[in-house]
């Protein structure tokens, strides 16, 4: 079965960081849903209460760099996004997110292709996108098999606790 998401964009620039995605002032909260209330807050305004489950983020370079915070990865899958396509990732964000089961995609020139609202289809196995809106197609770097597989799981460590009790 493949890995596809279709999901609105929400598009973002470069170097957007962990504390972009989740200020560091709100990790003290320990409601998964009040500290999602703040995500990106500072990029777009009243971005929780915008997002409907099922929207992709699109953004440009190094995404995610800066701290190693997996909640910049919890709050974006709190609030529904189900998939983050980006010219490049901050690896420590690129392995927690596929660590929690966050499907994540680079590809080169995707903020040239699509605007925010558009509508787009992500294969994660071939690496092929597909804006719905503008008929465009790009090619980003397909995941291996063994990366779908966790991020199919829900994250390594739902993978893990099943691969475990089959042994049992």
């Amino acid at each position: 079965m493949s890995l596809i998401v279709k999901g609105r964009v929400w598009k973002l620039g470069n170097n957007v960081d962990t504390d972009l995605i989740i200020p560091g002032r709100y990790l003290t909260l320990r409601d998964p849903l009040e500290k999602a209330k703040h995500a990106l807050e500072a990029v777009i305004p009243g971005f929780a209460e915008k997002v409907r489950e099922g929207d992709v983020i699109v953004a440009g370079r190094n995404f995610g760099s800066g701290s190693s915070r997996e909640d910049a990865v919890t709050v974006l899958k709190t609030l529904g996004i189900k998939a983050v396509i980006a010219e490049s990732f901050a690896r420590i964000f690129f392995r927690n997110a596929l660590n929690n089961g966050l499907p994540v995609l680079e590809c080169k020139g995707i903020c040239s292709m699509v605007e925010n609202g558009d509508m787009l289809s992500v294969h994660f196995e071939k690496g092929e996108i597909l804006n719905l809106t503008s008929k465009e197609k790009c090619k980003g770097t397909k995941l291996p098999a063994f990366l779908v597989e966790i991020i199919r799981e829900g994250g390594i460590l739902k993978k893990l606790r099943k691969e475990l009790q089959c042994e049992k």
